[in-house]
């Protein structure tokens, strides 16, 4: 058997083995004296000397904070942030304290108001007191008669294929009373069901060059089912209106008389400032709609001042419509018997 190979380690030369040849033994362990001052771990071979203050060492680091170069602020010496706003805008000047006034107890006591001078009435314009003094003298009939106002397009327009033309001149040659259909507004449509026999209407011709008031016409009979709202070729078909649920109506009227000068719109609007007779006239109120109401005192005013003797009519004529409004009643009620 080869003899075993010698460990690196200290040489005893007193101590052999049995081959003749010295024997390798393991290190012996220092002394604690020794390893105090020759075997210090690295941790405290690192360690600076406890003679070297702190500061100094963090100087010589070459990794220390303070070793890098200062910033611009540290140079300059300037604050991060907003700059501090000046002494005279922090102190404020102290406000003037307000005089402290004790709330009154109980009730107010009632002041009796001054005695003012009465107030003289202004003088009014000598338009308006003329106007007051007319409306004075025109009284109100007590024949429970109602006016109102109509219009109708004299000059042609086709809608359909149809001619709705239709003037006083076609009224008066008309030879039985006409129907006044065509009315499509729900405010319309209830005047012409508040109209009662014998009342008077203006005919008033709309949608032309001089828009005015032509003449006088009457109805001579009340409202009734519009059937021109059930016709499809005709201009004035409305489809949601059914001979079950019917939506419009008409009123019959019959010719009286034709003005000699028409009344035209401008006039009307010059009497209808505010204090005169015609300035609460619903047709200059409310100029879209084809059926208004007119007061007796401005059906007087416009009759009397413009077209005289516009609600006069001869006996012999009265009877003769009289007579034909009778025999077209009888002879309606007899197409409806059949």
């Amino acid at each position: 058997m080869p003899p075993r190979k010698r460990k690196a380690g200290v040489v005893d030369d007193n101590n052999d083995n049995d081959n003749g040849q010295p024997s390798a033994k393991k290190p012996r362990k220092p002394a604690a004296a020794e390893t105090a001052t020759t075997f210090r771990p690295r941790r405290e071979i690192n360690k600076e000397p406890t003679s070297v203050k702190a500061s100094d060492s963090k100087l010589n680091r070459p990794e220390s904070k303070l070793n890098r170069p200062k910033s611009k602020t540290a140079i300059t010496g300037a604050k991060r942030g907003r700059p501090p706003k000046s002494a005279v805008a922090r102190k404020a000047p102290a406000a003037e304290p307000t005089p402290k006034t004790k709330k009154p107890v109980g009730r107010p006591r009632k002041i009796q108001p001054e005695a003012q001078p009465e107030a003289q009435p202004e003088a009014q314009p000598e338009a308006v007191q003329k106007y007051e003094e007319l409306d004075e003298e025109i009284d109100e009939p007590d024949n429970g008669r109602c006016y109102w106002l109509m219009k109708a397009e004299p000059e042609s327009r086709f809608e359909k294929g149809v001619d709705v033309k239709f003037s006083i001149d076609d009224l008066e040659a008309a030879k039985e009373p006409e129907p006044w259909d065509g009315v499509r507004n729900a405010a319309a449509r209830n005047n012409l069901r508040a109209m009662r026999k014998g009342d008077y209407a203006f005919f008033y011709h709309s949608n032309c060059k001089v828009p005015a008031i032509a003449g006088i016409m009457e109805i001579v009979r009340e409202h009734s089912v519009d059937e021109t709202a059930f016709d499809p070729a005709h201009p004035y078909y409305d489809p949601k209106s059914t001979r079950e649920k019917p939506k419009w109506e008409v009123v019959h009227v019959k010719f009286r008389r034709k003005f000699k000068k028409v009344v035209t719109l401008d006039e009307l609007k010059s009497h209808a400032k505010p204090g005169l007779v015609l300035e609460k006239l619903q047709t200059l109120r409310q100029s879209r709609l084809s059926v208004s109401a007119v007061t007796p005192k401005q059906w007087k005013f416009i009759t009397t001042q413009f077209a005289p003797g516009g609600d006069e009519q001869s006996e012999s004529s009265t009877e003769q419509i009289t007579v034909e409004d009778t025999h077209a009643a009888n002879g309606t009620e007899q197409k409806e018997q059949a």
